[in-house]
């Protein structure tokens, strides 16, 4: 059987406070493992610290998240991979149990849940945030996720290898958990305490930009994922004004025969026609949805899970084995 390839991917920006413990306790938890510390034009020794430490020192020049992870994503070849926050926020001796979770599924998706340990571990805004926002994913793409913006999660080859990554900042998160459950991938949780960050380090989010351009990415997956339910609002919302416009246009025509108000009638069936554009593209866009989720699939599905793979290998190894026997029978 060959051994499996895990490789914990650390995006980092200025953490040379944190940096250097984080990768020490994760070499700690998997000594097998291949850590990867991709350095976002740090500032500081960020680079130099997590070397000492033993980490593979990258670095992505694009700035933003979303970049490095999928820089991260494209580079690197592994079974399994653990990513994590470079801020030692995170629990790092429970990553066996994650992987542990993840291969026993085999489950493309393994998600921590944070549970605060200190006061510090949520600035304000952040705790109202998450929660919303992973409320709106839930209640459009499915409840099979909580806590969306944890950064430490653990994916499956298959899941990492069909992933388009196509956000540039913090809301790779939400990309991360809606392509999870676009496909109907098997996702798992594993609680675990999260603290506040060292003395001296910095959060690098920003509660009110970030939140929005997060509230702005999912009204941006819904339009693409969920075009049909997107265009649906739209044109019912428009049929709603045009009713309301109409209404005593119509009593007043009813009652007199006359139509006084002549520009409101027109507005009103102008935007009827404009519900009924907006129907027919969210149906010509759910096709194309379809075409964009089959293909994301095919892509999937290329790729075996791990404990399939093995036992193709050792099955395939056990064949040879046997032949060869049989080779050496017959010509004896």
């Amino acid at each position: 059987m060959r051994p499996c390839k895990i490789a914990v991917l650390i995006p980092c920006y200025n953490e040379e406070v944190a940096i250097g413990k984080v990768v020490r306790n994760f070499r700690e938890a998997l000594p097998d493992a291949t850590i990867y510390v991709y350095d976002n034009n740090s500032r500081d020794n960020t680079s130099s610290v997590a070397a000492q430490a033993g980490a593979v020192v990258r670095k992505e020049t694009q700035q933003g998240k979303g970049h490095v992870v999928r820089r991260m994503f494209r580079d690197i070849d592994a079974d399994y991979y653990i990513m994590a926050d470079g801020d030692d926020t995170y629990e790092a001796s429970l990553a066996p149990d994650m992987l542990a979770t993840a291969m026993s599924g085999p489950y493309d998706l393994v998600n921590y849940i944070r549970k605060e340990t200190e006061d510090a571990a949520y600035r304000g805004g952040h705790r109202f945030g998450n929660r919303m926002l992973t409320g709106v994913v839930r209640k459009i793409f499915g409840n099979r996720v909580k806590d969306m913006l944890s950064g430490y999660k653990v994916f499956s080859r298959r899941f990492v290898k069909s992933f388009p990554a196509l956000s540039a900042g913090f809301d790779i998160e939400t990309e991360l958990t809606i392509h999870a459950l676009e496909l109907s991938m098997p996702i798992s949780h594993v609680e675990g305490p999260y603290r506040g960050r060292p003395q001296g380090s910095e959060s690098k989010l920003n509660t009110y930009r970030d939140g929005y351009r997060i509230l702005m990415l999912i009204m941006k997956l819904i339009r693409h994922e969920r075009p049909m339910f997107f265009f649906t609002c739209i044109s019912a919302l428009l049929t709603f004004i045009a009713l309301v416009l109409i209404e005593p246009v119509f009593a007043h025509y009813v009652e007199t025969g006359l139509v006084p108000r002549l520009p409101t009638a027109i507005l009103s069936m102008s935007l009827v026609i404009l519900a009924s554009l907006s129907l027919m593209t969210g149906m010509i866009l759910d096709t194309v949805s379809r075409g964009r989720r089959e293909v994301r699939l095919l892509a999937y599905l290329q790729y075996l899970p791990f404990s399939a793979t093995d036992e193709i290998e050792v099955h395939m190894s056990q064949s040879a084995a046997s032949k060869r026997a049989s080779e050496r029978g017959a010509r004896m």
